[in-house]
């Protein structure tokens, strides 16, 4: 498992589960993450290599959030919901539970 720098950027993606924003942020802050650091993540707005990517997961019924360090960022056209996200490149590195 990647040694995790708690000090750069993670953008979180809550598939539509907007309720449980704040138990996602306290999860990642209890992994160490700085409560700062955790942004939202937007289809306009990438992260850059080394940045991380916390997901709720899995879907529709999330209980854990997947932790995923961008390796590479390619330029494409935004497409839908996934918007500029599509040209990240990512690997998985670590998992929290929800609590």
């Amino acid at each position: 498992m990647a040694e995790i720098d708690t000090q750069k950027d993670v953008y979180l993606f809550l598939h539509g589960k907007m309720d449980l924003r704040e138990k996602a942020v306290n999860a990642l802050v209890s992994k160490g993450f700085s409560k700062e650091k955790v942004t939202m993540a937007l289809p306009t707005k990438v992260g850059n290599v080394g940045d991380y990517m916390a997901m709720l997961w899995m879907p529709p019924n999330p209980d854990h959030i997947k932790i995923q360090q961008i390796t590479k960022v390619e330029q494409v056209e935004p497409e839908g919901m996934i918007g500029l996200w599509k040209g990240v490149s990512k690997e998985d590195i670590d998992a929290v539970p929800l609590g």
